[in-house]
C-alpha cells in the first residue's frame, strides 16, 4: 500500500522531526554554559531594568508635571483673588476720597458763601457810615454856608 492518509504522514514526519532533534541537541546536563546564552540572559535582564527605569522615570515626571500644574492653579487663583481684593480696595478707596472730597468742597463753598456774604455786609456798612458822614459833613456844610450867606457869623 503505497497510499498513505494524511493523519499518517504528518505522524510520520513529527517522528522522523523528533528524532532528528534529540540527535543534533545539545548536551545541556551539567556545568557546561554557553557565554553567548549568558550574555545574552544579562542584556535582557539589563534591557527589562531600563525599560522598568524609564516608566518609573516616566511615572515621576508624570506626577511632577502634574504637581506643578496643580501649584500653578493655586498660584493662579490667590494672583486672581489678590488682584479682585486689590481692585475692591481701590474702588472703595476712591470712593471715600471722592465722598471726601465732596464734603470739603461742599464746606469749602459754604465758607466762601459765609465770607462772601460778611465782606458784601461791612461793604454795605462801611459805604452807609461813609455816605452817613458825608451827608452829615455836607448838611453841616451847608448849615455853615446858610449861615453864613443869612449874614450870620460863626465861631
Amino acid at each position: 500500500m503505497a497510499t498513505m492518509t494524511k493523519t499518517e504522514q504528518t505522524r510520520k514526519a513529527a517522528d522522523k522531526n523528533a528524532k532528528q532533534a534529540v540527535e543534533f541537541a545539545p548536551d545541556v546536563s551539567g556545568e557546561v554554559r554557553d557565554p553567548l546564552n549568558e550574555l545574552m540572559s544579562q542584556a535582557q535582564a539589563a534591557y527589562s531594568s531600563y525599560l522598568q527605569a524609564q516608566k518609573k522615570v516616566a511615572a515621576a515626571y508624570q506626577h511632577a508635571q502634574s504637581e506643578a500644574e496643580k501649584v500653578f492653579k493655586e498660584t493662579e487663583e490667590q494672583a486672581a483673588d489678590a488682584c479682585a481684593r486689590a481692585i475692591e480696595e481701590a474702588s472703595q478707596a476712591l470712593a471715600k476720597a471722592e465722598h471726601e472730597a465732596e464734603e470739603t468742597y461742599r464746606k469749602a463753598k459754604t465758607e466762601a458763601e459765609q465770607v462772601y456774604h460778611e465782606r458784601v455786609s461791612e461793604a454795605l456798612r462801611m459805604r452807609k457810615e461813609t455816605v452817613e458822614k458825608a451827608w452829615q459833613a455836607t448838611k453841616g456844610s451847608s448849615e455853615r454856608m446858610w449861615t453864613v450867606f443869612q449874614g450870620g457869623i460863626e465861631g
